[in-house]
């Protein structure tokens, strides 16, 4: 949960450039964007294609929805110029040469980074109280001198700065292994270095920063990111905190306010996110500043509370008159919401690795409880109700893992484009790590609603079940809400549909536009719907190499081809409404998922059958019940509520079923939904934690 990982405990929509990722919603966000018809109120005009804005309106908030649109769309990354196994997939074609073989780590580079994750997990298991940790919501120092002296807080970070130069792959494996022991140290981890300063300085920064500032945070120096700001989530356009150019040109002065930056009270390097106002002979723009967290005029004015991950150091930060020197621009002015989703295409892996680590764990506690507790004469895990639920967990934990590697996989060879696959992942984990941690607490009845700490005081295993439900629940909502990522890969499974024909329903476009996008259009057409008719896998002995996980594949291959036709029918009925089908979008992206899923867990199977041949049973089980989880999403497409569902909500949204609410205490209206802040120092005490050094 920082801005990027800063998170929306309170709200749905915490993608854009304001979520727990600052991903920026690509459509509309239901829970953060601005009603439909709203008019703009001095609203800026001057967006350019680095994702820059002219300034702020006169009241912060008052933006129309069309320019909300514009400015999350000039800051999506628009070139295509890497293969793409998930565009592809959506387009209909399944290009599992593009991933298949199995893709491979350096072994040389594989061994050093074994010989770290050993002396980590060997630190975890014997120096990290993670009871301790959830019980007094803070991370020992002592915690955090262990683990910059394993060398932790580089891990990403080159060898040439001081920092280990993990690939992404072990890297995940780090967090998952760390995580395991407490997942608030995975996620101080993650925030600092998947998307705090090491992250947007290795891609963008110049060579005179990453000598200033890497080896500080290879060292073992925290840092943060700060984007996401009290009312602004996922609209990027109505970003508030200003930096103003100095009289003298040597730098800017910051002011304003940034809600939720995880590691914001410890952190002693921050990315910061602030609009430099347009002018004459300057464009401005969101901009990303690197900036010292002891800097005069910062203030940490409270550490925020969450229902899990209880060691987290997240604040509020309040900027009045910080300066910043030039030198200390990333990428230049009004790249900052570009740098921010560039760098979350491989950052985004992080959270995924802690919840394909809570599956791991989850499977351990669930298999040993079920074979040790016995009711009706049998062990639970022996009663089909249970079955079930240890074959969805092991089946579930097999594939989400295979996502994962494959996706760090194609992210360390540097040849492929995985912004859709990276998505994806985050996306299908998230969700599936929850579904996972739920049935782990129905499997361990009253036992998993029951804390670790009452266990043990009973004699009883400390399995915190009820911990792990409450750790994994931010993660369906930040680096990306769970709605906010359907719209998101929605918008970049369409990307060659708008491409070739976008001006056609664009109200925008004049009829010279208009013309060429239809000629275009006809184009692209005529060549790729016939492609969609018949493919590889209607043939019966297709994908014969993969032995009994060739029919999964078959089936993968002809579901690819049915998804788009049903995307291009879409698009034909509702053309320019299709962004309002929010509901269908997901199930399009859920579809998605699942057989990038079911690619990945019988390319990996295969590739590991002389080794792990148990792996393939594993395979075939996940696709198995993803097929019927397909079966169902398709369905749902064509046959729903979802028209229903918007009318009702009007009519709720109007107060027609208030009556409804009543015979019940409800929260206290003496308090807005959400505070306002005004610019100005600070009148809170700075709260501020800083890690002494190390002794």
């Amino acid at each position: 949960m920082t801005t990027t990982q800063n998170s929306r405990p309170d709200e749905a929509g915490a993608a854009g450039a304001g979520g727990p990722t600052g991903r920026v919603a690509p459509i509309d966000d239901p829970h953060t964007g601005p009603a439909a018809g709203d008019e703009a109120v001095e609203t800026a005009t001057a967006i350019d294609e680095a994702g820059g804005a002219a300034p702020l309106p006169y009241e912060a908030g008052q933006v129309s929805e069309k320019e909300a649109r514009q400015v999350a769309e000039a800051a999506r990354e628009s070139a295509w110029d890497r293969p793409s196994f998930g565009k592809e997939l959506f387009l209909g074609r399944f290009r599992l040469d593009l991933i298949n073989p199995w893709p491979r780590s350096d072994p040389a580079e594989a061994a050093r980074a074994e010989e770290f994750l050993r002396e980590l997990g060997a630190y975890a298991d014997s120096e990290v109280d993670g009871a301790a940790i959830e019980r007094d919501a803070y991370i020992p120092d002592e915690v955090f001198h262990g683990l910059a002296r394993l060398g932790a807080f580089g891990m990403k970070i080159d060898r040439k700065y001081g920092g280990l130069g993990l690939s992404n792959l072990h890297y995940c494996r780090a967090l998952m292994r760390v995580g395991s022991a407490n997942p608030a140290i995975g996620a101080l981890l993650s925030a600092h270095q998947s998307i705090g300063v090491p992250q947007p300085l290795k891609m963008f920064g110049t060579p005179e920063q990453k000598q200033r500032f890497l080896p500080r945070l290879a060292a073992g120096e925290v840092s943060a990111f700060l984007l996401t700001e009290p009312d602004v989530g996922s609209d990027p356009a109505r970003l508030a905190t200003t930096a103003e150019p100095t009289a003298d040109g040597s730098g800017y002065r910051l002011n304003g306010v940034k809600l939720w930056a995880t590691n914001g009270t410890v952190a002693t390097l921050l990315v910061v996110m602030a609009r430099v106002p347009a002018a004459e002979g300057r464009r401005g723009g969101i901009t990303a500043f690197v900036v010292e967290g002891d800097s005069e005029g910062i203030t940490v004015e409270r550490r925020n509370a969450f229902v899990g991950l209880r060691g987290l150091e997240n604040s509020l930060t309040r900027f009045h008159d910080v300066f910043v020197p030039k030198e200390n621009i990333i990428g230049g002015e009004g790249k900052g919401l570009k740098i921010a989703l560039t760098t979350l295409n491989t950052g985004r892996l992080s959270l995924p690795a802690m919840c394909v680590g809570a599956g791991k764990w989850s499977l351990n506690v669930a298999r040993e409880w079920a074979a040790d507790r016995v009711q009706w004469g049998r062990p639970v895990g022996a009663h089909e109700a249970v079955a079930k639920k240890l074959a969805f967990i092991a089946a579930t934990t097999y594939g989400m893992e295979s996502m994962l590697d494959l996706c760090c996989l194609l992210a360390d060879d540097d040849r492929n484009d995985i912004r859709i696959e990276a998505a994806l992942v985050k996306l299908y984990a998230s969700e599936m790590a929850w579904k996972i941690a739920d049935e782990l607490i129905q499997i361990r009845g009253g036992r998993g609603y029951e804390t670790a700490e009452s266990l043990a005081a009973r004699g009883e295993r400390a399995a915190g079940a009820e911990q792990l439900l409450r750790d994994l629940r931010i993660n369906r909502i930040f680096e990306g809400s769970t709605e906010i990522m359907h719209l998101l890969i929605a918008r970049e499974a369409v990307d060659a549909h708008l491409s070739v024909a976008g001006d056609i329903i664009d109200p925008d476009a004049g009829l010279g536009r208009k013309a060429k996008a239809g000629a275009r259009a006809g184009l692209f057409y005529a060549k790729w719907l016939p492609t969609l008719a018949v493919g590889r896998g209607q043939a019966p002995g297709a994908y014969a190499e993969f032995g009994p996980l060739a029919g999964h594949l078959r089936h993968v291959e002809r579901t690819s081809r049915k998804l788009a036709r049903s995307t291009f029918y879409a698009m034909s009925r509702w053309q320019g409404k299709m962004e309002r089908k929010q509901a269908f979008l997901g199930r399009v992206v859920d579809i998605g998922a699942e057989l990038f899923a079911m690619s990945a867990v019988c390319v990996r199977a295969a590739a590991e059958r002389d080794s792990h041949p148990e792996n393939v049973e594993l395979a075939d089980l996940f696709c198995r019940q993803a097929r019927l989880r397909v079966e169902e999403l398709f369905t749902g497409l064509w046959s729903n509520t979802d028209s229903l569902d918007v009318a009702a909500a009007k009519r709720i949204l109007a107060g027609r079923y208030v009556a409804l609410e009543e015979g019940v205490t409800t929260p206290p209206a003496d308090a807005p939904w959400v505070a306002r802040w005004q610019p100005g120092p600070s009148a809170a005490q700075d709260v501020r934690r800083r890690i002494p050094p190390r002794s």
